[in-house]
């Protein structure tokens, strides 16, 4: 069945003009997108924390003033594939629902709230690409070329003789849907500190940085629980400015000196609009559930985790108490699993209005059922060390099939520029799919021409086509495929493409177009019920039809 959303006509087609003219219209002549963002009268980072103190604490008051770039950027279960891998160990987190509770934002404004996030976040993550540097605004780029070559590197991991029992389990994590906070993101469950404390945090594939919202909490959205208090736990360390892991994080703008050995690391990390998060950049121990080689679970603690204690943190986020960062830099949560667990992670989302009860698993390491999926199929990541931006994963599309017909979109349309211009990622945080133009406008106008027998719906934009499906038991829409470059194929079930609107009997194409040269976004509405494999050493993308409330 066709997934069942309510829209309010008037606040998408009011909300959604008016986003379009803020996002598309404001642009200056070298394609960026700039606005001041004044911070309220708190401590701020001028001040050096006291050694007897916590990197959380700070001194007198100040305003604190940043530049913040605002650019606008298958249901089945079948059976398994047979890969020979190496035996490496596996994580694997819960990906849970949340229950649509009284005060929860209707599904239909979700929606809407999703496709104006959605347009924002892309223009900001082709921001990213073309500064090639994702955690920097142009006024810093100069000086982080400068600086490019005294860079952290963290080191190999190295080779483990004997390699522990836990190199042949799996880290599990619980992920849900945010539908119930009016949200389109994926929520993970983790617990940090010592004693751990769970925090619901968003999955994010586009964005490498973990943070969690802290005390002092100067500026902070609401969440569900407490907020993190570093004097909490002892496991809390402090990175300082003089670290060389400090040169990982962007600083506030205008960056301030090191003044002390114990200052704590400031860092300032944007997403787009206004959503961003500003604090210190320190370690901590995760709390993770380890499935054994015999099938047992028990929990495993990973020391000296990078994240983010922020203190000033704003936008779109809905209840979560952070982000977890899965992106292909250093930073990411996945990367610095990887000398535990191996260079591979997968999750399987569930649909995003399954009820609490559903759940499922975001796995870092191998897992052996998953590899053994016969319907298991892999596309090559391109871009590698010539990308300019190293958080995304780029895919190469060829081309697009409708109802059996390959479309006729020029080649150019889906290659990534030297300059970091077009080209296709997958990303978790990104709720619908976006295809540039002119790719866009072809898909849908295949999709016009195929469909017949049913009454076009006008009422709804941006989604188009709409067709009204009242009375009708078993629709019939047109196949929609994906070719990649390498010959891998990717279909989906309708359930993936099109969104049922409720209580007007509508579907809509849940497809929509990005300005010519921008980023092509597979988002996590695609991705749905299906178990994707992030395979980083030998850089490709997994994909598996799958009931994934049963993984």
């Amino acid at each position: 069945m066709v997934l069942r959303v309510s829209i309010i006509v008037i606040l998408l087609v009011l909300h959604y003009s008016f986003t379009v003219e803020a996002i598309f219209g404001h642009h200056n002549q070298n394609g960026s997108f700039l606005a001041a963002v004044k911070f309220p009268d708190h401590a701020n980072f001028n001040a050096v924390s006291s050694s007897t103190e916590t990197a959380c604490s700070f001194s007198n008051s100040q305003k604190f003033e940043s530049s913040v770039a605002t650019m606008t950027s298958g249901g089945e279960e079948v059976e398994a594939f047979v890969a020979a891998e190496q035996h490496k160990q596996s994580v694997k987190l819960n990906l849970r629902h949340h229950s649509m509770i009284k005060d929860a934002a209707e599904p239909k404004k979700s929606v809407l709230h999703s496709t104006v996030r959605d347009l924002k976040r892309i223009q900001t993550l082709h921001r990213r690409v073309i500064e090639k540097k994702n955690q920097n605004t142009i006024s810093r780029l100069e000086k982080a070329q400068e600086q490019s070559k005294k860079s952290y590197k963290p080191p190999d991991a190295p080779a483990a003789p004997t390699p522990p029992e836990y190199l042949s389990s799996q880290l599990v994590a619980t992920l849900e849907s945010g539908v119930s906070h009016g949200s389109g993101e994926y929520f993970m469950d983790v617990f940090v500190g010592t004693p751990p404390k769970h925090f619901s945090l968003i999955l994010d594939t586009g964005s490498d940085l973990n943070w969690i919202q802290c005390v002092p909490c100067y500026a902070c959205f609401e969440q569900n629980g407490p907020y993190y208090d570093s004097k909490d736990s002892s496991s809390f360390k402090n990175i300082t400015c003089h670290d060389p892991r400090c040169q990982l994080v962007s600083s506030p703008d205008p960056p301030q000196p090191c003044k002390s050995e114990t200052q704590s690391c400031p860092y300032f990390y944007w997403y787009g609009d206004s959503s961003n998060t500003t604090g210190d950049f320190a370690l901590e121990t995760f709390t993770v559930n380890l499935t054994t080689p015999n099938g047992k679970s028990e929990l495993k603690l990973v020391e000296n985790v990078m994240f983010g204690c922020g203190h000033w943190n704003r936008g779109l986020f809905h209840g979560a108490a952070g982000l977890l960062g899965l992106g292909r830099g250093p930073l990411s949560f996945a990367t610095q699993l990887q000398s535990l667990y191996g260079h591979s992670f997968s999750y399987c989302l569930v649909d995003r209005n399954s009820n609490s009860s559903v759940s499922s698993k975001l796995i870092f390491g191998e897992d052996k059922e998953l590899l053994s999926h016969p319907n298991l199929n892999f596309t090559s990541f391109v871009g590698g060390k010539e990308n300019p931006v190293d958080t995304f994963y780029y895919v190469q599309i060829k081309s697009i099939m409708v109802g059996g017909e390959v479309l006729k979109i020029p080649e150019e349309t889906w290659h990534l520029s030297k300059e970091g211009g077009g080209g296709t990622i997958i990303d978790s945080g990104t709720t619908l799919t976006y295809f540039a133009e002119p790719a866009y406008e072809i898909i849908k106008e295949a999709f016009m021409r195929k469909i017949k027998g049913y009454p076009v719906v006008e009422r709804f934009p941006p989604l188009k086509p709409c067709y009204n499906v009242s009375g009708i038991e078993k629709m019939e829409l047109p196949e929609f495929v994906i070719l990649f470059a390498d010959g891998a194929v990717w279909d989906f079930p309708v359930e993936n493409y099109f969104i049922q609107i409720e209580p007007e009997d509508v579907v809509c194409l849940a497809i929509l177009g990005t300005p010519r040269s921008a980023l092509s976004i597979i988002g996590n509405y695609q991705q749905q019920n299906f178990h994707i494999l992030y395979d980083v050493k030998k850089s490709r993308l997994g994909y598996a039809p799958m009931k994934c409330a049963d993984v």
